[in-house]
């Protein structure tokens, strides 16, 4: 009799393999549930689609046999399954059994401690993360003092893009200084690249980096909890999107700030299928909250946003390979967006993320889209604008913006 095959997780990092030693697609498990990385050779790729959750062992043999054309392939089945079972790829017992034993861990640990330090990044000592946000700073020119309602900053790797992140937060440091930034809540909006793509994920516990430890507005979370928002402090053990943004506040304004971290979900929902996100009742519940925050705590508030922009390149899916000094058509683009960003037009910059259902790969449109159903006054401008070379064949854009009160 045939045996339903367990279903291929939907939540892993697959990507075309950078040996071409060893051609193929890589597996990786971006939530860090399983430590494994396999690359699956192209002969065997289509046989991937059979672990859909509904088809079989038998469907699983007859794909391998026109694949290879071998009919004598039962060995070569179980093996694929039991490597992919065994890293933890698929959603079966063993699955089950990692997850709880990782989330079990986490639930004795009390802060989050950062982990995204090092090269390209930022050094994990005091001393060093000082004198390397202090050149990046002395970098750019000094912002005229103005006050600032809100900032997006990137979460590329910020030597790589230092210029974003130094323009934003020096814009904010302009308008903001150290004794006035104590009376704060900086909400913290990072993008989510782990958690539900319609969930705003919550956490309660202080962050720690380098520079010392910032405690969360509990206040300001009681407000935000409900519907839609549900607590992931595992997923903020790993998010770089917004330690980044802890990391550059403590430099400005030292750990004994107050600090309101949030990641939004991709609205992924809404880009494919079309719809507004808060078509999705979850979603439309915590914006309304978010938007009586606002009103309610007023200039109290200062918004942090965790970004980046385009993604392209076969990194990221793409036929052809980009450079980050001719990308002509994907900054028009950008811009567009930006511009649009910039004026509040949300209908318009999340229409534009729909079109073609984004084949920009923006990472960032959804803590965007957020902030400006959140504070629908915001009016931008953008600071710094660029495109970093992540790999010989791929881009990442980021911006730096500012949004006055």
């Amino acid at each position: 009799m045939s045996r339903r095959l367990a279903a291929l997780r939907g939540d892993l990092d697959l990507f075309p393999s950078p040996d071409r030693a060893r051609p193929g697609l890589v597996i990786h498990d971006k939530n860090g549930f399983s430590d494994r990385q396999i690359i699956v050779p192209p002969l065997l790729l289509r046989a991937l689609e059979v672990f859909d959750g509904e088809l079989t062992d038998v469907d699983l043999r007859a794909a391998l046999a026109r694949a290879t054309g071998d009919l004598d392939n039962t060995n070569l089945a179980a093996h694929l399954e039991q490597v992919l079972s065994e890293s933890g790829f698929l959603r079966d017992e063993v699955f089950d059994r990692m997850r709880e034993e990782r989330f079990a861990a986490w639930r004795a640990v009390e802060q989050i401690e950062y982990s995204h330090a090092g090269p390209g990044n930022y050094p994990g000592d005091r001393e060093g993360a000082e004198a390397a946000l202090g050149t990046w700073f002395r970098k750019v020119e000094r912002e005229a003092a103005e006050p600032v309602r809100a900032i997006a900053a990137p979460h590329a790797s910020p030597e790589a893009v230092s210029d974003c992140y130094a323009a934003a937060y020096g814009s904010l440091a302009a308008g903001l200084s150290k004794a006035a930034a104590l009376d704060k809540t900086f909400v913290i909006l990072g993008t989510s690249h782990y958690g539900d793509i319609d969930k705003l994920g919550t956490t309660a516990r202080p962050f720690v980096t380098p520079f010392g430890t910032s405690a969360v507005d509990h206040t300001a979370l009681a407000a935000v909890r409900g519907p839609g928002a549900v607590e992931e402090d595992y997923y903020f053990s790993m998010e770089h999107s917004v330690e980044f943004q802890v990391v550059f506040l403590q430099y400005l304004y030292g750990p004994d700030i107050r600090i309101l971290p949030l990641l939004c979900g991709s609205y992924a929902r809404s880009i494919y299928l079309g719809g507004a996100p808060e078509d999705n009742d979850e979603v439309r519940r915590y914006l309304d909250r978010l938007g009586e925050l606002n009103v309610k705590f007023g200039d109290r508030l200062v918004w942090v946003l965790g970004i980046d922009l385009a993604h392209v390149g076969r990194r990221y899916g793409d036929d052809r390979a980009y450079r980050a000094g001719d990308i002509a058509e994907v900054e028009a683009r950008d811009r567009r967006r930006l511009a649009d960003i910039a004026g509040g037009r949300t209908e318009a910059f999340w229409a534009d993320v729909q079109e073609g259902q984004d084949p920009l790969n923006w990472c960032g449109s959804a803590p965007l889209y957020t902030f400006l159903r959140a504070v629908p006054s915001a009016k931008g401008r953008l600071l710094d604008y660029r495109g970093w070379q992540i790999d010989r064949d791929s881009v990442v854009t980021a911006g730096g913006l500012a949004f006055a009160p």
